[in-house]
Parts: structure tokens; sequence; C-alpha cells
């Protein structure tokens, strides 16, 4: 379990009208830099990545000729040349811009063994429709991408969208969703929520010491929490957080919160590893909305996306698990190491790799 934070982004109502989509953390997604022209790829056929022709020939990874003698700039009597250029970009860019083409080309090399094809058309009409979430058409959308992300739509393209959908293919899964998940998902993100006062420690003696001194003078609780507690954000607030909302990440926090009735201190809880938390619950918060029919289409959306991605997420660590990657920039040696059907990996270790289209862009009002 984490530990609790003020953070509102985790604790703070999750109406339809503001939040965040669910996105994978970067690793394919890293936006490519100047270098970029130097690690050409092999094209998928949704046209994204790109197959670069000179003088007749097919140039893919691997093939370009060694010395770059094209001239880009002149200073004076100096001729800088491409070569040079390139050699500038991989110092600057190169373990970035790499991580980028060898991701992939894990994909398209699994996409190739399980005969699985993602077409130009597929990866413009994936476009479409997540520009649409924003209420924006694909011109705008593009705009939006380049100004805030500096990511032009062929980098998009090949670098976001053509890797999530053909991981969406391999991944083969389809999302179950029971009614108590999107029941429980209407708790979380619309229900009450219950105000409280928090005082961290990460020694369970002291919990406990701090837990007798409270009990004894509850209503010294802000200034207990001022001086005692870890956690610098509440601590500097007497102890406050944002509403702790039911079926949240810390199962521990919430539960005990969920049992408590305003003015009454809680037990010592254990909400992670040395970490131990006391609460004053103040009350609770009024439910956003009361009738799971208005935003159960919203509701079922949102957890087909996060299972969707959940599974593309395990697909692709396992891909990169299996495949050997031998990296001459770093120096490094990846994978090459079959997976059990049994393995288990975090959310957090998965996501982390996987490109996410609308990262950092919040969903408008429908």
């Amino acid at each position: 379990m984490g530990e609790p934070t003020p953070n509102p982004h985790a604790t703070k109502p999750k109406t339809n009208l503001k939040r965040k989509i669910l996105f994978f953390a970067a690793g394919t997604g890293l936006v490519l830099s100047a270098g970029v022209f130097f690690f050409q790829t092999f094209n998928a056929k949704d046209g994204s990545a790109g197959e670069q022709k000179k003088a007749g020939k097919v140039r893919i990874s691997g093939n370009q000729p060694n010395l770059r003698s094209q001239p880009v700039a002149k200073v004076g009597s100096v001729v800088i040349s491409e070569d040079e250029l390139a050699r500038e970009c991989v110092a600057l860019y190169g373990p970035e811009v790499l991580e980028n083409v060898v991701n992939r080309a894990i994909i398209q090399q699994a996409c190739q063994k399980a005969g699985v094809a993602v077409e130009q058309a597929e990866v413009h009409a994936e476009v479409e429709k997540i520009a649409k979430r924003f209420n924006l058409d694909t011109k705008t959308w593009y705009d939006m991408l380049l100004a805030e992300r500096k990511m032009n739509p062929q980098q998009y393209r090949r670098n976001v969208i053509w890797p999530m959908l053909a991981l969406r293919k391999l991944a083969g899964q389809q999302t179950t969703l029971s009614k108590k998940q999107v029941q429980q998902a209407f708790a979380r993100d619309y229900g009450p929520r219950v105000k409280a006062r928090l005082i961290m420690l990460d020694n369970l003696n002291r919990a406990q010491k701090v837990w007798d001194d409270v009990k004894r003078k509850p209503a010294e609780f802000e200034r207990f929490a001022r001086d005692l507690s870890i956690e610098p954000n509440s601590r500097a607030l007497g102890g406050a957080i944002q509403p702790i909302p039911q079926y949240s990440d810390n199962e521990s926090l919430w539960k005990a919160a969920f049992k408590l009735k305003e003015g009454e201190i809680s037990g010592i809880i254990q909400i992670g590893p040395s970490r131990y938390a006391i609460l004053l619950c103040e009350g609770r918060t009024d439910p956003v909305v009361t009738d799971l029919s208005e935003v159960q289409n919203q509701l079922v959306e949102q957890l087909t996306e996060e299972q969707t991605q959940e599974a593309v997420a395990l697909v692709f660590k396992k891909l990169k698990e299996e495949t050997r990657v031998d990296n001459y920039i770093t120096g490094t040696t990846t994978g090459g190491v079959s997976q059990t059907s049994g393995t288990n990996f975090s959310k957090g270790q998965v996501n982390r790799a996987i490109p996410n289209p609308t990262q950092g862009f919040n969903r408008p009002p429908k």
C-alpha cells in the first residue's frame, strides 16, 4: 500500500467534467528530438514507421550507409556534414531515440510472428477518435501535440498510436466487467468521502505513544499533527488532507476511515512499510452523483480502457523480457529470457514503458 498524501489528484472527486484519461507512462512515447532522422526504421503497414527510399533502394534500420557526406551547413569555409551532425545527435539524444526504435522493433517482430498487421486507416481512425474525446478536429489535435509535447503528426502516429494499436491486437483480450466493479468505481469516483486529518509516523512505538497522547487530548489533534507528523504537506495544514474516497488505492486507509463517525479518532493504521497513520474524522462529503445510471456509460468506458491498457502493458513487458536487445550506445544487454505464464508484474512496472496517446491533456466536458 502506498502512503497517503494531500495530492488533490489522488483524492478529489473524479467527475466527467474534468478527469485525467488513464495513461501509460512514457517509454516508447518519448518525444523524438533533432536526432530522429538518424534512426529511420522499418515500415509497419500503418505507414508510420517510414521506409526511406533513396536512389531507388529501401533504407531500413541497420542498412544505412556508414558515411554521410552530404553537407547540412557551411560556416565560412567550414562545411558541416550530415555525418558530423548525426554524431552530435547520437551523443545528445541517442539513448532516448534508440529506445523508441528498439521498442517498435520488438513490437514489429511480435506482429510478424503472430500475423498481426495495423493498417494506415486504423492509425488515422484512432487519431480521429482521440481528437473527438477532446471535442477537437484532427488538425487542431496535431497542432496541440506539436505545441505541448513537441511531437509532429508522423512521430505521434509512429511512436505512440501504431505501437498502442499493435499491442492491443497482440493482447487479444476481451474486457469483462462485473456489476460489482462498476458499483465500486461509482462509489470511488462519485460517492461520499471521509473528511479527515492525519498524523503519519514511521515507527510503531512512536505511533503508539502519539496515539496515547491524542486519545488523552483529542482537541489538540491539529497541534500533534503539526509537531509530530512526518508527512510534510498535511503537517503544515494541521494534518488536513483531501477527503478519502471509498475503494481508493490504499485499502487499509479508506477502510479505517469509513468506520469512523464525526469526531472519532482511529486506531493506528499501517498504510505501508514503516508508515503508520492516525485519523481524526471530521465528517463526510456529499455524493457528487447519486444515480449510477447517470454516469454508467462513462464508467464502463473508463474501466474498459483501464483493463485494456493493463492487458497491453503486460504483453509488452513480456515481449521485452523475451527479446534480447544488445544496445551498443548504452553498452547494455536486456531480455532474452522466456517468461512463464504465471509471472506477475505490477501495474507500475508494466505501464512505464508504454506510450500514452493523451498524456498531459484533460478530457473536456461532453
